[in-house]
């Protein structure tokens, strides 16, 4: 069982049994969930089992875990529903308490009675999140596996889908249970150097060895923290944006990659004023393009805050798609190169030359429209294109693709997508070279134990270990009702 910092938010909520419906409404068929002590009687309560080979059907109490029933719902002698019964009984179930679930006809009547069958027999609606939370507070999942089950209902690409399945498994935990296990190992050592204090020159930690660890894990929270930056981009959508100068063909190309008619396109300079924002998946990746205003001098007033916006949108992003009109581009390089490239230097950025289709004998091929400019970074990509006529689009979106590396990531790589993770993966970071700094400058062991205790500690907040009212009730607010 976890270790909690103070007391748990509903720490009664064990001495309650919960309902809810489990299932987005419209559909043919509907789910009602029910956890705690009394969950099996409350549905026995309200359920007419089907009689088997002409005897009386064992009550629900009665049965077997994992086991299906058919049977009624009723109310007194009328019936409610046809349904199934799936009985889970403590501790294999996903709360860790006995629990039942309906599956009845989607009918929203339905769904609404069943619930009050079963509010009238003692239970209580249950709150976002709260069988997960259960689950965790029962020992059956620790924080960040909580944590991923949010994650993977909300997934709406592969790769998001991938990591929420990886870290709701226990990968990350695993990951972070062998940090904690080694840096126990250290503090224990040194808290022993503190039992016997009065033998100055007692170590039972060699400082080569404890430094040798120390820097193993400084680089494992270290590689961890990194990934964060990808990870959020695969959860989230990869943010792409796409820059220029006014009438360079940015709106046409975000409808192309959108394969709609999403900004309006227009010969007239300046007509896209704010950013406009949409996700395409690309072979299981979300990219989230963002057309931008165009760069260019201008005396109006909201004219300018549209294209200041859109330099802050280069700052956002991890992709960006310079377009340039193919028959001048050198004068817009010119023009630009000096707000667009100091913006770049940890990005991926994409030369697009657009309206190459104008030029006479457009060639993909020719030195024009693959070389890369002076002055730019040596990892810059550049691709020649017809926004309007979609040449090269399909070029364009393998790039794209091959940008993310998405096939690198293997399925035991661990990748942090979580924010409260990284911030306390970065704290922990901080904390461990402070340790080595404390071993270059010969600090005593009780100073050098409290700084790994600190490390303990942000790991523990990850996983559930050590954790406190407000985070729980944060995390778990955010779940949908029903999980």
């Amino acid at each position: 069982m976890s270790e909690h910092i103070g007391t748990l938010p509903n720490s009664h909520l064990a001495a309650d049994t919960i309902c809810a419906i489990a299932t987005a409404p419209g559909g043919a068929l509907g789910l009602i969930r029910v956890s705690g002590l009394h969950a099996l009687a409350a549905t026995s309560a309200i359920f007419r089992p089907n009689a088997q080979a002409g005897r009386q059907a064992p009550p629900l109490t009665e049965r077997r875990p994992y086991s299906q029933t058919l049977g009624l719902i009723v109310d007194g002698e009328e019936t409610v529903d046809e349904v199934l019964v799936s009985v889970f009984k403590a501790p294999h179930s996903y709360t860790g308490e006995d629990s039942t679930e309906i599956s009845c006809h989607g009918s929203d009547y339905i769904l609404q009675r069943v619930m009050r069958l079963l509010l009238a027999q003692g239970c209580r609606q249950a709150r976002p999140g709260e069988f997960t939370q259960r689950a965790f507070l029962n020992g059956r999942m620790d924080l960040s596996q909580a944590e991923a089950v949010a994650d993977l209902i909300a997934s709406s690409s592969q790769a998001g889908h991938r990591l929420a399945m990886q870290q709701m498994r226990g990968g990350f935990s695993q990951e972070l249970g062998k940090l904690r296990e080694k840096l126990l190992s250290l503090v224990s050592l040194l808290e022993l150097e503190l039992d016997f204090s009065d033998h100055e020159d007692l170590e039972f930690a060699d400082r080569h060895e404890l430094r040798a660890l120390a820097q193993e894990i400084e680089r494992l929270i270290g590689g961890l923290a990194d990934s964060f930056r990808l990870g959020n981009a695969l959860k989230n959508g990869i943010p792409v944006a796409i820059v220029g100068e006014t009438n360079a063909g940015k709106s046409t190309l975000l409808n192309a990659l959108l394969h709609e008619d999403r900004a309006i396109v227009s010969d007239i300079p300046g007509t896209t004023r704010d950013s406009i924002e949409d996700t395409v998946n690309l072979q299981g990746v979300d990219f989230r393009f963002i057309d931008t205003a165009g760069l260019r001098h201008t005396d109006d007033r909201i004219e300018r805050l549209g294209i200041d916006r859109s330099l802050s949108k280069i700052d956002q992003a991890s992709i960006v798609l310079w377009l340039l009109d193919a028959t001048r581009s050198k004068e817009q390089i010119e023009a630009l190169s000096a707000q667009i490239l100091p913006r770049c230097t940890d990005k991926t950025l994409i030369l697009l030359y657009n309206k190459a289709d104008l030029r006479p004998q457009p060639d993909p091929q020719a030195s024009e429209f693959t070389e890369i400019p002076d002055g730019f970074p040596a990892n810059t990509r550049v691709l020649a294109i017809s926004a309007k006529k979609q040449w090269q689009i399909d070029r364009l979106e393998q790039m794209l693709i091959d940008t993310v590396r998405l096939p690198e990531i293997s399925q035991s790589e661990i990748i942090v997508t979580n924010l409260r993770h990284f911030e306390a993966l970065d704290h922990g970071r901080t904390a461990i070279r402070r340790v080595l700094q404390g071993l270059d400058d010969g600090l005593s062991g009780d100073f050098i134990a409290q700084d790994l205790r600190e490390c303990l500690y942000y790991l523990g907040l990850i996983t559930g270990d050590i954790t406190t009212d407000e985070v729980l009730g944060q995390i778990f607010s955010k779940f949908c009702i029903g999980k």
